[in-house]
């Protein structure tokens, strides 16, 4: 059984299965989840270990079915590493490492954090061909992992739910949608020509760039407005005018180099909150 298509052997199987492990879009998961268990005060490895596996389980899962869903349904890209029993091989296994991690939080935790782990992996699968066709759902799949992931993390930890996550989550699903929005413009003219309706398609580029950055200002204020009232750490609005900066300078730049820049900027964004939120006890020390 052949399961890559460019060479044949154990190197390049897992060169293969390698190359569906996408580290620009499969960081920043992983990074929320680890997020969620600094918000959480506490920090028990075991359980943290085991929901950025999930993570990676659900994200792995989605790049493998996006790759056999474009290559060898839509014919949208002009090749592909893995064969088709190769795809379904590595859907097969991101599936069972997702329900053992799954399984093990529900047993080490309880069954919420189960519950709030199982949807990530929906939308991974789900994404293509089924969510990707609804401008709202192919806005905020990848969004609304991202936030479930804060949430997961902080729950494992803490075993419950607090404001302080719950507002992170808020924020990562307007900030990256908007990020999505402009990422998704970069491919209107192929999207509109086979239905695929994103926000560009559905509004058109000018009404999506405007919807994107507004959502982007709104996660913005409300990472202001709630580090003035309390809620999130005062270093948090460092964070916003850091990504403020970057998301001035996308707005003048080609959809391409603006994705490329908020991207690299919600890294930013994502690393001074850590920084705000992991030196605050700190702070308050000294």
């Amino acid at each position: 059984m052949s399961l890559a298509r460019h060479g044949s052997g154990v190197g390049a199987t897992a060169r293969a299965f390698g190359s569906q492990v996408h580290p620009v879009f499969m960081l920043p998961p992983l990074a929320a989840s680890l997020f969620g268990a600094v918000l959480a005060g506490t920090f028990e490895p075991g359980v943290a270990t085991l929901h950025v596996l999930a993570m990676f389980a659900a994200v792995y899962t989605a790049h493998v079915k996006d790759g056999y869903v474009d290559f060898y349904l839509r014919g949208e890209d002009d090749d592909h590493p893995l064969t088709e029993q190769g795809c379904r091989l590595g859907l097969v296994a991101s599936t069972t490492a997702f329900v053992a991690c799954s399984l093990a939080l529900f047993v080490l935790v309880d069954w919420v954090a189960a519950a709030l782990t199982l949807p990530t992996w929906l939308i991974a699968y789900y994404h293509a061909p089924q969510l990707d066709m609804n401008p709202v759902t192919a806005t905020t799949g990848y969004p609304l992992g991202i936030a479930l992931s804060v949430l997961g993390g902080f729950y494992v930890q803490a075993e419950a739910f607090a404001a302080v996550p719950v507002g992170f989550a808020v924020v990562f699903l307007a900030l990256l949608s908007g990020i999505k929005v402009i990422d998704d413009a970069t491919d209107y003219d192929y999207d509109r020509s086979i239905r695929k309706r994103t926000v560009a398609v559905a509004v058109g580029p000018e009404r999506a760039d405007a919807v994107a950055y507004g959502l982007m200002v709104a996660a913005l204020l409300v990472v202001v407005v709630l580090a003035a009232v309390g809620v999130f750490p005062p270093g948090a609005v460092v964070a916003a005018l850091a990504f403020a900066v970057v998301a001035a300078v996308a707005r003048r730049a080609p959809p391409k180099l603006a994705t490329m820049l908020l991207i690299r900027g919600s890294y930013v964004f994502l690393a001074v909150l850590v920084a705000a939120v992991w030196f605050e006890p700190l702070a308050r020390l000294g």
